[in-house]
């Protein structure tokens, strides 16, 4: 029987959400090396630890059956800007399941942690980024209930 487990983070899983994390970053740079760093390079800039460390951040795991499946990272902050309202929002940074834990819940289920979380603490918007060549990413949130925010769009500056 399979048993998802969800808790906040701890020291102690600090060494296997550092590979996660690599992992993720590994993945991303795979998929669209022009725009990602290297895993190798974003280990040395950004590591989980300081999600942990910090009071505004957020750091789920998922075991199923006592085996880390995957986490989400989020934090606390407000959105401002020179047109808007401001607006109590939290951010869900990165998220990563182990590709044999995936299609079994985890995603769903971390991210339905952190939400609740911050609805806890009085959260009224949830913001996440996905990059275009990620379409499962995509689907999965546009299931989960998110809409699109702002677009971004990009052209690459060419000499004519």
């Amino acid at each position: 029987m399979t048993t998802l487990a969800l808790s906040a983070a701890k020291p102690a899983d600090l060494e296997i959400l550092n590979q996660l994390m690599f992992d993720l970053h590994h993945e991303h740079h795979i998929a669209c090396p022009e725009y990602f760093k290297t895993a190798e390079e974003v280990e040395q800039e950004k590591s989980i630890a300081r999600y942990l460390d910090n009071p505004d951040c957020l750091v789920y795991v998922a075991r199923i059956n006592d085996e880390v499946a995957g986490f989400i990272t989020g934090h606390f902050c407000e959105l401002t800007s020179s047109v808007s309202k401001p607006l109590q929002m939290g951010s869900i940074d990165e998220l990563y399941v182990r590709p044999e834990f995936r299609q079994k819940g985890v995603a769903r289920g971390l991210m339905e942690r952190l939400e609740q979380t911050f609805i806890d603490y009085g959260v009224t918007e949830i913001f996440v980024e996905v990059w275009e060549f990620n379409k499962e990413a995509q689907l999965f949130y546009q299931d989960a209930g998110f809409t699109h925010h702002i677009h971004w769009l990009r052209k690459s500056a060419r000499r004519r």
